[in-house]
């Protein structure tokens, strides 16, 4: 990961923090290199769901978007150090002079991008109540019919989710907005070794009008 994308993560974050961006970058190397596609670049990226937006510079390494956008819409929530996640996000962030962090909800958001993101988005509600969120957070069909609306003509959809199953109820609600699957990989390498369902990728496009 190091020489192919040029990056030494452990230089500017913690050392887990660091592995997790790896991780974060293996499992999009190994997605696209078993899809055979061109890796897309330029363009605005945008992240749904990104939490404190940590994996913004595996992001940036892989896609090298024109701009990088986080969106959370627990942007505020407080930590035990007495800081908030746009504390934090602000420096993942900062470290890359064309990202963002925007606290928002992503049902309300309209900016346009070619690349969307989602990592793990919750689908179920076990996910989220895991994540001590309200429940009324989760609105996964109206949240994949915004993230179709928002994707520029002949961009891309990219999408984690944990295993077969829930990437089964993810894909339904994808077709159902209008989305057509480009592919999908499943595989868990050495740093995704300690989940219990490896990552699970899907890539999708909008259907023609």
């Amino acid at each position: 990961m190091r020489s192919r994308y040029r990056v030494q993560f452990e230089l500017q974050v913690s050392a887990a923090t660091s592995v997790n961006n790896y991780e974060y970058l293996d499992i999009l190397d190994r997605a696209w290199e078993h899809s055979g596609s061109a890796r897309p670049a330029g363009g605005v990226l945008c992240d749904v769901g990104c939490a404190s937006f940590w994996y913004a510079a595996a992001l940036h390494a892989f896609f090298r978007p024109r701009r990088l956008i986080g969106v959370e819409v627990e942007g505020y929530r407080l930590f035990k150090d007495g800081r908030t996640r746009i504390d934090y996000a602000a420096g993942y962030t900062g470290q890359l002079s064309d990202a963002s962090f925007v606290v928002a909800d992503y049902l309300a958001y309209t900016e346009p991008a070619d690349i969307i993101t989602a990592w793990f988005p919750f689908v179920t509600p076990a996910a989220i109540l895991a994540w001590r969120l309200p429940l009324l957070l989760l609105q996964p069909e109206r949240l994949i019919h915004r993230i179709h609306h928002n994707l520029s003509p002949g961009g891309q959809f990219v999408m984690i989710n944990h295993g077969p199953e829930e990437a089964a109820l993810a894909a339904g609600w994808c077709t159902a907005a209008g989305f057509v699957l480009a592919w999908r990989h499943e595989e868990s390498g050495i740093l995704s070794g300690y989940r219990a369902q490896a990552p699970l990728v899907s890539c999708w496009h909008r259907a023609p009008a």
